[in-house]
């Protein structure tokens, strides 16, 4: 699992790619840390080369959303493949996040 995060226009953006799965999760977490100092800047996830997300990544996800919220930021994914889109619309995900 690879993870970039880099400021672009004014927002957080991270780039996901690989399997975010229980073993990569703690990585991951640690790598998008610093979307946790948002200061009010809007956060996208591309999610275009992510391959699949277990419960653990979802778990990531609500993390960088619940810190986005207090900050009165927002959280896009995007990009998201079928199998993802699935996961996140049984889980409610897709309620959560605006997905593009």
């Amino acid at each position: 699992m690879k993870t970039t995060v880099t400021e672009q226009d004014g927002k957080l953006v991270a780039i996901l790619e690989g399997t975010l799965d229980t073993a990569a999760a703690e990585k991951t977490a640690r790598d998008l840390a610093p979307l946790n100092d948002c200061n009010g800047r809007d956060i996208l996830i591309d999610c275009s080369q992510l391959t699949y997300i277990s419960s653990s990544g979802l778990r990531i996800l609500l993390s960088v959303r619940k810190h986005a919220s207090v900050a009165g930021s927002s959280v896009t994914l995007k990009g998201a493949n079928n199998d993802i889109l699935d996961v996140l619309r049984t889980t409610g995900f897709n309620n959560l996040f605006t997905i593009e």
